[in-house]
């Protein structure tokens, strides 16, 4: 069993921030049920490049396929960050990107993002991505807009990755 990343509050000047904390596990079941992610990247002439992707959250790290730009953009600089399409249920990985080589982990993740999508991927060694976080941020929004940022206030959480 994996261990559980540190839990504190993000940085925000202010005092702004209640004390309520997200469970880990929350946002676990959230990176795990998404269907689509966001992954942005930074091209090697300093661009951003986002778009979105399958993928699957396997022991607490993020594995997706892409023959896009994403690939050179990885080759050129590791860091990425994966975001889910909800907004009041926000998720944010902030990691490093590597191919995925290891036979064994190319099969396992294989197989759950088959069995997630209904599909026939067959990835070899060095098609997958492999995304290790460093730090997760995670929140509650009222998507109305009319609690004037409560529940962000009240839920705002990092999770900090050793």
């Amino acid at each position: 069993m994996e261990r559980a990343p540190k839990t504190d509050r993000p940085k925000i000047p202010g005092g702004y921030l209640a004390p309520k904390l997200l469970a880990w596990s929350w946002a676990e079941t959230r990176l795990s049920r998404s269907l689509n992610y966001w992954v942005a990247t930074v091209t090697p002439a300093g661009t951003p490049h986002a778009r979105p992707v399958w993928g699957v959250w396997l022991d607490q790290r993020f594995f997706f396929s892409s023959g896009s730009r994403i690939r050179s953009n990885v080759s050129a600089g590791s860091r990425v960050s994966i975001n889910l399409e909800s907004g009041d249920e926000c998720v944010i990985v902030e990691g490093m990107a590597s191919e995925l080589h290891e036979a064994a982990a190319v099969c396992r993740v294989t197989d759950a993002y088959n069995s997630k999508y209904s599909w026939n991927l067959e990835a070899k060694p060095g098609e997958l991505f492999e995304v290790r976080p460093r730090v997760v941020f995670a929140w509650l929004c009222d998507g109305s807009g009319q609690d004037g940022g409560a529940l962000f206030a009240q839920t705002a959480t990092r999770f900090l990755f050793e």
